[in-house]
């Protein structure tokens, strides 16, 4: 295993030292491929055993967008503030990314904080951590031809897999940050004379290698192992790359594939095993399909049919695992004064197991997180997005408080008995109109409990610990869905969209996912991308990559000249280069950031009683890209990267590849 991770290491220094993706170095921390409990990896690249382990190394990297072991971010949750269903809330950090407009430059994010996951977002992880994800990848598309002993057919799955891996990666890296660098190989020496790619050149490659893939990765079925790339997690993205590059028909042929021919359906009844939560006695879950589908113990099991890929992250051999710490970090900020009763009181306590009053029935911390609330979710995702032809969906179980899957803040009830208001639901204001909650933005909202419940049976074990080690109180190691039949559904809506916005056959690819849900209101008659984009909304919930989802979507629209829902259509030269704050104009992503979502240059300076400053949340057009960073412009000292539109630095006349097949060829010419 030494061996590997210095080979890796080497490979990942090498990538660094070639100037476009200075980052400060690698560590072995980053690199240690902890491979998931069922790899024997060997010691080098020119055995299977040496591949497996490579392969275990991406499998693993790919669950750390997800999961990660800081307290106070997951990456992911970046994804989401730029899009239109949360935003940055964690009002105790001046440095937050909420005034998106002004604060995101090619400087504001650099080497020097690498860690910045500790204070803002996860904008460098994304650049720093896809890279490297793209080098495993790299080293496993390199050596495996150099295995003796084994077949073409099993080298060519273990190819397919590495395709699956670079290709989802670069699919992230050519919608978060536009026109990118495309590295292929594993570099010797370093190489600082790079040239962007343009995204379309990109994705034209991925479609080459994914096809590739579709041809060699076996269907899980046919596969002992679980969590491993399988051949209906690559016509997932290889549907995706057909979408952004307007091959309509063969992206509705993949998911037809999917959906008809592959042996997945989706999960209709309840299944699997029962989680009642951590105390039912505060909040009881009558058993329902939505809740048996999202609990972890469930997500991977042989029964769950809807499942196409996953990742494994739980089981006896913790250490191998990463903690999804959910209920911190995304549920409300309410065990302290900020939340006030009536009377003056203090509503929501810490309430610990060894104390002689305990009373189960009120025991909010351990039924739904010690949050903090670092985001949190917009009022359209909230309230708005669950209005289907006008009405509130109130039996939608993925909206439905009744059945234990959603909280609303009233939900809590006062669990402090020195106020007279014991065992009432805590109010936003008294009988006079006056706030009793001093941070709104941090500590009143809802939330998908369904969703960010997660068990950790050791914390769960020790009742006389502090608050945030007493009970499921943070979440724990969990499983978590990567695809699932459900965005195949979705994805083939959205393919017929664009040929025809009136196939009458699109809003059933819609309802087919709403009666699983137990939906009272369905589609009728023609419906909109935004529809589409709503139940993705709905029902990919921390699983899509949102912002990636919606300038994805955004391509789309501007490539195909189908409207958006509120009739405005695109150009396909101008609709990502266009910048400024107000309503008119810009990108899709753009109109459903700040239309939908409701909190981005809503012209409001909200002040925070206590905090280290007032929250004034904007975003520009130029957003729809993050800025190329200074660090990695400045490195690359032979050559020129690509600065995108509206950052300092942009020149249109910059030159880039315009296809795959010459920056692949550049990569060998180091001077």
């Amino acid at each position: 295993m030494k061996q590997i991770i210095q080979k890796l290491n080497h490979t990942c220094l090498a990538l660094v030292a070639g100037g476009a993706f200075l980052f400060g170095g690698c560590s072995d921390d980053f690199l240690n491929p902890d491979p998931l409990s069922f790899y024997e990896p060997g010691a080098t690249f020119n055995t299977e055993s040496g591949l497996m382990a490579a392969m275990a190394i991406s499998d693993r990297h790919l669950k750390l967008y997800y999961a990660h072991d800081h307290n106070e971010m997951l990456p992911i949750g970046t994804e989401y503030i730029f899009s239109d269903l949360m935003v940055a809330s964690a009002t105790d950090k001046i440095a937050m990314l909420s005034d998106v407009a002004s604060a995101l430059t090619p400087t504001s994010e650099n080497t020097n904080n690498v860690n910045n996951l500790d204070r803002n977002n996860s904008i460098w992880y994304f650049w720093k951590e896809t890279y490297i994800g793209i080098s495993y990848a790299n080293t496993i598309i390199q050596y495996v031809d150099g295995v003796e002993g084994l077949s073409e057919a099993t080298k060519n799955a273990y190819k397919g897999r590495a395709y699956f891996h670079r290709a989802f990666r670069y699919m992230a890296l050519v919608f978060q940050f536009g026109d990118v660098p495309l590295v292929t190989k594993i570099l010797e020496v370093p190489k600082q004379n790079y040239r962007s790619t343009k995204r379309d050149a990109i994705l034209q490659m991925l479609v080459k290698d994914l096809e590739f893939a579709i041809q060699w990765v076996p269907d899980q079925k046919d596969m002992d192992l679980i969590g491993m790339v399988n051949k209906g997690a690559c016509r997932m993205l290889l549907t995706k790359c057909y979408l952004a590059l307007g091959e309509y028909a063969k992206a509705k042929e993949q998911t037809d594939i999917l959906i008809d021919q592959s042996g997945y359906s989706l999960m209709t009844d309840n299944f699997g095993a029962f989680n009642e939560g951590a105390e039912p006695q505060t909040w009881q879950i009558t058993r329902n399909v939505i809740w048996d589908l999202h609990r972890a113990e469930n997500k991977l099991i042989a029964a769950n049919k809807e499942v196409i890929m996953g990742m494994p992250n739980r089981g006896a051999e913790a250490e191998s695992f990463v903690k999804m710490l959910t209920m911190r970090i995304l549920s409300p900020f309410v065990f302290n004064s900020a939340i006030q009763t009536k009377d003056g009181k203090q509503a929501l306590l810490n309430l610990k197991r060894n104390q002689a009053d305990y009373d189960p029935k009120y025991d909010y911390m351990r039924a739904f997180g010690r949050g903090i609330a670092t985001y949190r979710p917009t009022y359209f995702q909230n309230h708005t997005l669950w209005v289907v032809n006008g009405v509130e969906d109130e039996t939608d179980l993925r909206h439905n408080s009744e059945v234990g899957n959603w909280i609303h803040m009233e939900d809590y009830r006062v669990n402090n008995k020195a106020s007279s208001e014991f065992g009432n639901p805590v109010t936003l204001f008294d009988d006079d109109g006056k706030l009793l909650c001093s941070d709104t933005i941090r500590r009143w909202f809802d939330m998908p409990h369904y969703l960010f419940y997660l068990d950790d049976p050791v914390n769960e074990a020790n009742v006389s610990g502090s608050d945030g080690n007493r009970g499921a109180t943070n979440g724990g190691n969990a499983d978590w869905y990567l695809y699932r039949l459900a965005e195949a559904y979705l994805l083939r809506a959205e393919a017929k969209y664009y040929v025809n916005p009136n196939d009458a056959t699109i809003k059933d690819d819609l309802n087919v996912i709403r009666r699983r849900a137990n939906c009272s209101q369905l589609y009728e008659g023609a419906v909109t991308i935004g529809d589409i984009m709503n139940e993705r909304g709905r029902e990919l919930y921390w699983e899509e990559w949102r912002n990636v989802e919606l300038t994805r979507v955004s391509l789309c629209l501007a490539r195909s000249g189908q409207p958006d829902e509120w009739g405005n259509r695109y150009d396909l030269e101008t609709f990502d280069k266009q910048s400024g704050t107000d309503p008119e104009g810009g990108s899709y992503w753009y109109q459903r950031v700040t239309k939908c979502g409701g909190m981005y240059n809503a012209g409001t300076t909200i002040q925070i009683v206590a905090s280290k400053g007032n929250i004034n949340y904007t975003i520009d057009k130029k957003n729809i890209y993050w800025p190329i960073f200074n660090a990695s412009i400045t490195a690359n000292n032979k050559g020129r990267l690509s600065q995108n539109y509206g950052y300092d630095g942009y020149d249109p006349n910059t030159p880039k590849w315009d296809n795959w097949e010459e920056a692949v060829a550049d990569e060998d010419q180091i001077d």
